[in-house]
This record gives structure tokens, sequence and C-alpha cells, in this order.
């Protein structure tokens, strides 16, 4: 029997309680059994300092640890928040060759180191739940998804239409919108890309789709898929379109392909999209 895989867990963005930590690492090793892996939550993962799971300098100095270390299989993000772009390009900047061998997993805010793995080749990089997910009302499922995926690479936890689809890639509307025109942009020529966002105004998202698909990088995409647009603020006034309106209003305007809806979201049951090309 295969030695479990050694999952390290760190924090690019906001911070997680040690229960959280404790719950998932718990519920691994009762669902997994013999194939439970080793889940190591960095200590940053429990700092605080304001908004983020400690400073700048710390967030990356985890994250830079674990990703070289070649006792690590994989890399889960434990939450998002906002801050992975504060430190993603001196972390990406400083990594060896055993962090290509390695697994990451998340989604949200950590989207901006995400891109930035694959805009540098990294070979298995992947949008999909992460330990925060356990807070959520039915959060095992998303948990038991992910655990499965990086123990196992199950099918069934994976989006469906990868099943369809050469290359894919996933983000958050927002987080891929801040992207564009940095090093932490991918190139997605031929890829779905597949977006999904939570808790922002329908017109902030229709200004962000306006930039997004006047890139000439996105405009190269095979098609734009839409995942779920969540807990969406209530306007002074409605905004006279839905989600799906305005992806196809901003597709047909510049010309991409409208593939229709992906099954992903801040929710428990965002599905896995490993971007590239689908490996059997």
């Amino acid at each position: 029997m295969a030695p479990p895989i050694r999952i390290g867990v760190v924090a690019p963005g906001g911070r997680i309680e040690p229960a959280l930590a404790e719950r998932v690492k718990a519920f691994a090793a009762d669902t997994f059994l013999d194939q439970a892996p080793d889940i190591v939550f960095h200590p940053q993962c429990f700092l605080s300092a304001g908004h983020f799971a400690g400073d700048d300098e710390a967030r990356l100095k985890a994250f830079v640890e674990v990703a070289n270390d070649p006792a690590f299989d994989a890399i889960w993000f434990a939450r998002g928040g906002y801050g992975a772009c504060r430190i993603a390009e001196a972390a990406l900047a400083q990594l060896n060759e055993a962090s290509r061998k390695k697994t990451y997993l998340g989604y949200s805010d950590n989207g901006a180191i995400l891109g930035g793995l694959y805009a540098r080749r990294y070979a298995h990089v992947a949008h999909g739940p992460i330990p925060v997910d356990m807070t959520r009302a039915g959060g095992e499922a998303a948990i038991k998804r992910a655990l499965a995926w990086l123990i196992e690479r199950a099918p069934e936890s994976v989006e469906l239409g990868l099943m369809f689809d050469s290359k894919a890639a996933a983000f958050n509307i927002t987080v891929f919108q801040s992207l564009l025109g940095t090093s932490l942009e991918p190139d997605l020529s031929g890829h779905v890309l597949m977006l999904e966002d939570v808790g922002e105004y329908l017109y902030r998202l229709d200004r962000a789709l306006f930039q997004i698909t006047s890139s000439a990088n996105v405009r190269s995409v095979k098609g734009i898929k839409l995942g779920r647009i969540l807990d969406v603020p209530e306007n002074d006034r409605p905004f006279g379109a839905t989600a799906e309106e305005m992806m196809r209003y901003w597709c047909a305007k510049a010309g991409v392909a409208y593939l229709g809806r992906a099954d992903i979201g801040h929710d428990v049951e965002n599905k896995i999209v490993p971007f590239g090309a689908r490996r059997v």
C-alpha cells in the first residue's frame, strides 16, 4: 500500500481558527481511513495581523517553506479572504524544483497564486474547495470532494464539463480582473474559462466583465462558462440584467463563445477544475 499523501496547508489571505484545522484533520481520518492523508496546518494559518493571517512576510515565508519542501505532495490553501496578490510575485520568485512536483488546490483570492503558478507552467494547479468550506452548512461534502481529488484524482470530484473540454481554467471574476496585465496572468488561449463570484454588486461585475472580455488573452479562449454568482447585494435600483445576461452580452461584444453554466462557486457544491489539459 502506498504511503498516505502529505498535504501542507497555508493561508495567503485570511486566518483560520485552530479548531477548524483539528476538525478537518479528524474528518479526513474518519472518512478516508487507510488512505487518510497527513494534513499539516502551518502555524502561520492561525496568525492575525489586521485583515491577514500574519503580515506579508509571514504569509510569504510559510508558502515558500511548504512549497519548496519535498516532503509535501500538495499545498491546500486554508481559506480565501484577501492577501494572496500581496505576496504572490515575491513568493513565486523563490520557488525551487521541488515545488513543481506538488499539487496546488484553492479558489477565490488564492486565484492570484494559482494563476501565477499556471503562468509559470506548473502542471498541477486546480480551483476547488478549501478547509474553510467546512464551516458552511453541508461543508463536509466539499472537503470530501477536495481530499478525494488530492488523494486519488477521483473523477466524481471534477466539474462535469471537463469531460468534453480540452483545456480549462477557473477563477473568481474580481480576482481574475485584478490579474490582467500582471505577471500572474496565465496564457489562456484555447481554454474554457470558468468564472464565478460572491458578494459583489451586479454593476461591479458588469464593469469587471467589460475589462475581462476586452483582454486579447481572454479573446483567445475557446469560450467562457459562468459559475454561480452568489450573495449579490441589493442595489438602490435594480440593475436590469441577470448575471447570465451580462455574461452573454459581453461575450457577444467581444466575439467570445458563451458556453453555458459551470458547476463552481463559493458554496459546498463547488467542483474541482484542474488547470490545463484534462489528464485521464
